[in-house]
């Protein structure tokens, strides 16, 4: 399945929900982001992290292959008031030098690397001491709930699209970082509900890789009109309230090369 969120760029920045404060909070308090920090946020999209952290008081540079999700990560940017400096390129070959950051980021998008490569280039990156954040914000089906629904919709519209079925931990990325040297890895999880009208649900899953990021216009137009009766039919008050689960991975660089004290 080939995906290209640059299609769905504008109901990306409109309908995709940013992470929320409660995980800015926790990173902070955690001393895994702090004030002042240079940032680099690989497969920044609409800037969701690199925002958050700017926002935040920290330096950021975002990283995208897209420069139609960047153009509007710049819009979103001036709304909010903040600056971030905006580099096309790709996570599995950084255009910066060695020990240019103190954090690399990836928030929603781990998954769609080289993961080898893009947590080796993400540690040669980084300064001594420099962390690593992997994050995932992740809608979670559950029986009888919208997410489980929609998911079913969008396998009979896409057989390509393998996706369903999550529980937003990702385990994997543990080992991806042990294996590049990160030392001191550390994890956690929350859980949070989004509240969705049936416009924005719909909006929400067209900029979402089964629908719009890998269908054509037409077939997007289909499944569309597939959702919005779906959701009339099975979910009529309206007002959705849509769960999702919050996941970090976070990972540090030996503050030298012969010991893992950091």
């Amino acid at each position: 399945m080939h995906v290209d969120f640059g299609k769905t760029a504008a109901d990306y920045a409109r309908h995709r929900a940013g992470f929320p404060d409660a995980f800015f909070e926790r990173v902070l308090n955690m001393d895994a982001v702090r004030r002042g920090d240079r940032i680099l946020d690989l497969g920044t999209g609409t800037g969701t992290l690199a925002r958050g952290f700017a926002v935040r008081g920290c330096t950021v540079v975002g990283l995208d292959p897209s420069v139609a999700l960047v153009e509007e990560a710049r819009e979103l940017d001036a709304s909010a008031g903040v600056s971030v400096r905006y580099v096309e390129g790709r996570a599995e070959e950084l255009p910066f030098s060695d020990a240019s950051f103190d954090v690399v980021c990836a928030g929603q998008c781990w998954h769609w690397f080289d993961r080898p490569r893009a947590a080796a280039e993400a540690y040669r990156s980084l300064a001594q001491g420099g962390r690593l954040v992997i994050a995932h914000f992740d809608w979670i089906p559950i029986s009888g709930n919208v997410v489980a629904a929609t998911e079913r919709l969008i396998e009979r519209h896409n057989p390509q699209w393998k996706m369903g079925g999550g529980n937003g931990i990702h385990a994997y990325e543990f080992a991806d970082a042990a294996n590049a040297g990160f030392v001191n890895i550390e994890s956690f999880s929350f859980d949070v509900a989004v509240g969705y009208t049936h416009e924005a649900w719909r909006g929400r899953i067209r900029a979402s890789a089964g629908v719009a990021a890998s269908l054509t216009p037409a077939e997007v137009a289909a499944f569309d009109d597939d959702l919005a009766a779906l959701l009339r039919r099975e979910f009529p008050a309206g007002e959705l309230s849509v769960p999702h689960r919050v996941w970090a991975v976070v990972s540090r660089v030996p503050r030298s090369a012969n010991s893992a004290d950091v």
